[in-house]
């Protein structure tokens, strides 16, 4: 049934806010064997209702294209099968690991007797705000459940459909597990004044996580009132030393770059040693000419590749998301870092090398939430480094970095256990 239009935005809000402080009270205390049977039965529901989940995707993706949103837009909004089981697959996952909250640690003697250690606990309401991907409704209510959160959650309005028929699912599962079904809520209405009263509400929500376009995390980075978990940009680099292996090389650089073009951890700025690069970027670049990739090089690039097109000095500060890459040619390590410095955006850089000193400084003195030595970006992923899920990327330094699983969603309170002292 059609619910009618909700015309008291900050109203509303409020009435989320309040059932999900309530909410938060329980989960924060609710037993491990509890979540986890939650995390199953919601991944219970998303299986039996995948033709309802397909049909509502179906009908925001013909809404989008008669809109006209981009190929990547789009590719961002899809729900194949595969990330049907993908979603499945993360909430499974996210129920095998370990429950963070309440494990203590640091538990040492002080001189006075007592003893002084540190204890996990959930941060209370996060507030998520994304676009595109459906996908992200179920991994951040997994990922906020586990941890103990309860989560507010702002989807894009072209992806309102397929977020209502998750967070279906999502409540079905809470319910059946005797957990509170305000602990997850979908905000069901696309006016964007419900986005302006998430970020101004420190009263219900802790922490708010944008994801989505640069311009929305921008905007919620200027505008709230309540901590920003974020990332503006993924602009990332793989480096090609020159002790990289060439078929290492070219696996990588396809990889990086053509595996999804619509995503932050896919490569957009390619940096070549010169001692190598006529053996290794004329191979590489035909490789990425054939999957159709618009080439932009320096002028050193043109010199070996003269298909491709000049790079302007905007290109280097570009997160494309699409079939574009942009290639310089340098003088080895340290102009290869400066220029990660200079235009890098702190989300993910690798290098190709066989040489163990160069690998070492490049982890050590490259600044990014993710640093890699021989392997795709593609991997800066909470899926592929063991966290379930993730909830977001962060390039900030606090209070979480990289991808944000179950230990970026908690944070640590001090807890002391005496035997009767006193403080002299």
């Amino acid at each position: 049934m059609t619910q009618p239009p909700i015309t008291d935005i900050p109203a509303y809000m409020a009435d989320l806010g309040r059932r999900a402080r309530t909410a938060a009270r329980a989960l924060a205390r609710a037993a491990t064997l509890d979540k986890d049977a939650a995390l199953i039965a919601i991944a219970q529901h998303i299986e039996r209702e995948r033709a309802v989940i397909a049909t509502a995707n179906r009908a925001d993706l013909d809404a989008g294209a008669a809109k006209g949103l981009d190929a990547a837009m789009l590719d961002r909004l899809e729900l194949t099968p595969g990330r049907i089981d993908a979603m499945l697959e993360g909430l499974r996952q996210i129920a095998a690991l370990p429950d963070p909250i309440g494990a203590i640690t640091d538990l040492n003697y002080r001189p006075s007797g007592i003893q002084v250690g540190r204890m996990r606990v959930p941060l209370g309401v996060v507030g998520i705000i994304y676009e595109s991907r459906p996908n992200v409704t179920a991994d951040a209510a997994g990922l906020c459940l586990k941890s103990g959160n309860a989560t507010v959650l702002r989807g894009g309005s072209e992806s309102l459909a397929s977020n209502q028929a998750i967070a279906a699912c999502i409540r079905a599962g809470l319910t059946q597990a005797g957990l509170p079904a305000d602990g997850v809520q979908v905000v069901a209405t696309t006016d964007r004044a419900a986005v302006g009263s998430m970020i101004a509400m420190p009263e219900f929500i802790d922490v708010i996580i944008p994801r989505g376009g640069k311009g929305l995390i921008e905007r919620i980075s200027r505008d709230a009132r309540v901590p920003v978990i974020k990332h503006l940009d993924g602009i990332c680099h793989v480096y090609l030393d020159a002790a990289a292996d060439p078929d290492q090389a070219l696996r990588i650089v396809m990889n990086a770059k053509t595996q999804r073009y619509g995503t932050c951890n896919t490569l957009e700025t390619l940096l070549v040693d010169a001692p190598v690069a006529a053996t290794l970027l004329p191979p590489i670049a035909a490789a990425l000419a054939a999957q159709g990739v618009e080439l932009r090089g320096c002028p050193r690039t043109l010199d070996l590749v003269p298909y491709a097109l000049p790079a302007t000095d905007e290109d280097w500060d570009t997160e494309y998301l699409a079939p574009i890459l942009s290639i310089r040619i340098l003088d080895g390590l340290d102009a290869a870092m400066d220029h990660i410095a200079r235009h890098g955006s702190a989300h993910t850089d690798a290098i190709v090398t066989q040489d163990y000193g160069r690998a070492r400084r490049f982890l050590r003195e490259v600044d990014s939430s993710s640093v890699m030595v021989n392997a795709s970006t593609r991997f800066a992923d909470g899926f592929e480094y063991g966290l379930g899920a993730e909830i977001g990327i962060s390039t900030d330094k606090f209070h979480a970095r990289g991808p944000v699983g179950l230990e970026g969603l908690t944070s640590l309170k001090f807890v002391v256990l005496g035997d009767g002292q006193v403080r002299a």
